[in-house]
């Protein structure tokens, strides 16, 4: 299985989620900053190597809290 971010919400954000191909794991590439955004909504997409490939999708919520 082949995973992959389809779209980032807001998509100004979109350089700050990265995802391990192979294992699906999300990391953060940057620094979140509750004061700009509270809310991040991630598309991710799955597709396996069949022929023909089947394509799953699922939606991935942060929500940034303010520890100060």
């Amino acid at each position: 299985v082949i995973y992959e971010i389809d779209t980032v919400v807001p998509p100004s954000a979109s350089d700050l989620f990265s995802i391990d191909a192979n294992s699906g794991e999300i990391t953060l590439t940057g620094e979140l900053d509750f004061e700009a955004v509270t809310l991040y909504d991630l598309n991710i997409k799955a597709k396996d190597k069949g022929s023909p490939p089947l394509l799953g999708h699922c939606q991935v919520l942060v929500e940034v809290l303010d520890v100060n």
